[in-house]
């Protein structure tokens, strides 16, 4: 057993503590240039520049980039640690941690005289050491496919907020053009305003994740369609 550190936003540590995510998707890196059935490769090895045709159609799996075993993220089995934003704004050694994705409700009723998040300095996951880590995950399975195969319940597991629910306070990470109400004002062909209108945008699990995922990858990062990791996981109780 192998144990690996996973960055994940506030979003998706709420997400995980909801227990509303058990999987991830990750860029495969670097991207094939063809597909996953056609073995004639151009990829870039350590020490090499392969191109398509160098090697003699690397058909065994043990040769394979895109084999499920050469996962960065591991194996069924293996365990992932998450790095999550964090601080420790109390010059104590050692101090309390807090945890941005759920402060104050984390510590509330531990300490007293809680300062504002806004007033805390708080520190990059990827700075996180494993110590304060306070989130296990094991690894359950692990598979390699295109993004856009994600399917509804896949979506679902990804963690994204349920379609079901309607939010009073707008979040636009959740969706452009609603924020999660699951209401808009749309300009009708005439040039009108339609007020209220149902969001088309956001109606289903897929079509939210479409959205985190350009909001965390870049406009149109969906479209570009990349072969992605896909890890499932559970969480371990301390």
């Amino acid at each position: 057993m192998k144990e690996r550190p996973i960055l994940f936003s506030g979003a998706m540590v709420r997400a995980i503590l909801d227990g509303r995510k058990t999987q991830t998707r990750r860029v495969v890196k670097p991207q094939p240039i063809y597909g996953l059935d056609d073995w004639d490769w151009s990829w870039p090895i350590p020490g090499k520049n392969v191109t398509a045709g160098t090697f003699d159609r690397w058909r065994d799996d043990v040769k394979n980039p895109l084999s499920p075993r050469y996962c960065p993220y591991g194996q069924p089995g293996d365990r992932l640690y998450v790095r999550e934003t964090w601080a420790q704004p109390v010059p104590l050694d050692p101090g309390p941690t807090f945890y941005r994705a759920d402060y104050t409700g984390d510590v509330l009723g531990k300490y007293e005289n809680l300062p504002p998040a806004e007033a805390i300095t708080w520190r990059p996951s990827i700075h996180m050491p494993r110590a304060l880590s306070r989130i296990q995950l094991e690894v359950t399975a692990v598979r390699v496919e295109r993004l856009n195969d994600c399917s509804e319940a896949d979506a679902q597991a990804e963690g994204v907020e349920p379609v079901d629910s309607e939010r009073e306070d707008p979040d636009h990470l959740i969706c452009r053009w609603c924020g999660g109400t699951r209401l808009y004002d749309a300009i009708s062909p005439s040039g009108g305003v339609l007020p209220d209108t149902d969001c088309a945008h956001c109606d289903t699990h897929v079509k939210r994740y479409q959205q985190l995922w350009d909001h965390i990858n870049g406009a149109d990062a969906w479209t570009a369609n990349p072969w992605v990791w896909v890890v499932e996981f559970r969480r371990i109780e301390a």
